[in-house]
């Protein structure tokens, strides 16, 4: 499991335009970043609409936010444009991400195999973790308190 000063592993994805988005292209900013199992599922919407709905808190604390699930580059599209989430959505399809940030389930609910477990990262302005948080459980949702007290200490 990633830890707290850790080089966080980079990482190409392509986002709901079809345009590739890289870690490094947030260098010198924070940049929150959400694993989710899939879209269209009643947390997924519920976390990912908190962190719409305090789009200027994150804005105010130096910190872009991404979401990255399996899901198809499609699928997130609909998904981002039906709730208007203001941030990148990367597919992580080929399920590489998922796995180098060490959130997988082999296993989800339904017989899927290889879904993003539920998780949130703070990656600092050098690339380094600042606060990692994988979830066994889907149904629960990161803290995001502890998200905000982590970019509120690095500026």
């Amino acid at each position: 499991m990633l830890t707290p000063g850790q080089k966080a592993p980079d990482f190409t994805l392509f986002n709901t335009d079809r345009q590739e988005v890289s870690l490094t292209d947030f260098q010198g900013k924070n940049v929150v970043i959400l694993f989710f199992p899939m879209a269209f599922t009643s947390t997924c919407t519920a976390e990912l609409c908190e962190m719409r709905d305090n789009i200027s808190t994150y804005a105010d604390l130096n910190a872009d936010i991404v979401g990255i699930s399996v899901d198809s580059p499609f699928t997130l599209a609909k998904f981002k444009e039906e709730q208007r989430l203001p941030f990148n959505l990367l597919s992580d399809f080929n399920k590489e991400v998922s796995q180098a940030y060490d959130t997988y389930y082999e296993t989800f609910v339904l017989n899927l195999k290889g879904v993003s477990k539920r998780s949130a990262f703070v990656i600092d302005q050098n690339g380094l973790v600042q606060y990692a948080e994988v979830l066994e459980s889907a149904g629960d949702v990161p803290n995001f308190t502890a998200v905000q007290e982590t970019l509120a200490s690095l500026n």
